[in-house]
């Protein structure tokens, strides 16, 4: 494992339920980092590539990096393109419009 920031980011995200949805931002502030959103970022970017050895991050299983997303509520980006991650989305309940999260 790369850091202690990477294993706390992780370990956070993974702890996602389905059905709910955080934001970079309260993740790197669960995290004690609160302005590292952009490294949660790179962080789950390289998530997806997990299983290509590319990694620190082999000791962790894949986390639901597609429950993170901005905090204006625009979906953000996904390994597999927008248009997976917000089909992922939809299937776990959540609406979305024009790129964008309906909160209730």
């Amino acid at each position: 494992m790369k850091n202690d920031f990477t294993r706390k980011v992780l370990t956070i995200v993974g702890k996602i339920p389905k059905g709910k949805l955080m934001t970079y931002a309260e993740v790197a502030k669960s995290a004690n980092s609160p302005r590292a959103y952009r490294a949660v970022g790179s962080i789950l970017n390289r998530n997806f590539h997990q299983h290509e050895r590319q990694l620190p991050i082999k000791d962790f299983p894949p986390v639901p990096c597609h429950r993170v997303i901005r905090s204006n509520g625009i979906v953000g980006g996904y390994a597999l393109g927008q248009k997976e991650k917000e089909k992922i989305l939809t299937a776990e309940g959540h609406t979305i419009v024009s790129h964008k999260i309906k909160l209730n």
